[in-house]
């Protein structure tokens, strides 16, 4: 069966950039960080706010959201030497879109679970 292309259909090519950025910003784990930051926080105090989340993968969550502009880190001086994490104008920038998804994803969780349970007695 061959599907037509309308003119005005986008096309998704292996080499588009967008894909890079998304796959970098939409994972959880960066869009939990990314919520975490509404106040500029210590490495620690941000593990602690994800439950679940490893020191290698926060840290590597963090360096990609840093290298994207989304994440500025400030090196504290002082007795105990401590790194701090805010949010760029970038990354602020980011907050509200993803705050909908969020709030898409709480609204319809229940119907997601049915989904789930539905597809999974039919797999079996």
């Amino acid at each position: 069966m061959n599907e037509q292309v309308s003119e005005n259909d986008p096309i998704y090519r292996a080499d588009c950039p967008s894909r890079v950025i998304l796959d970098q910003i939409a994972d959880k784990w960066s869009m939990m960080v990314l919520a975490v930051l509404s106040e500029p926080r210590r490495f620690n105090a941000i593990k602690r706010r994800l439950d679940g989340v490893t020191q290698r993968v926060l840290t590597q969550t963090l360096r990609k959201l840093e290298r994207n502009g989304m994440v500025t880190r400030r090196v504290l001086d002082g007795r105990v030497l401590g790194v701090e994490y805010s949010l760029t104008q970038l990354g602020q920038s980011l907050r509200g879109p993803f705050s909908i998804l969020f709030d898409w994803t709480v609204e319809n969780i229940d119907v997601i679970h049915d989904c789930q349970r539905s597809y999974d007695t039919r797999e079996q």
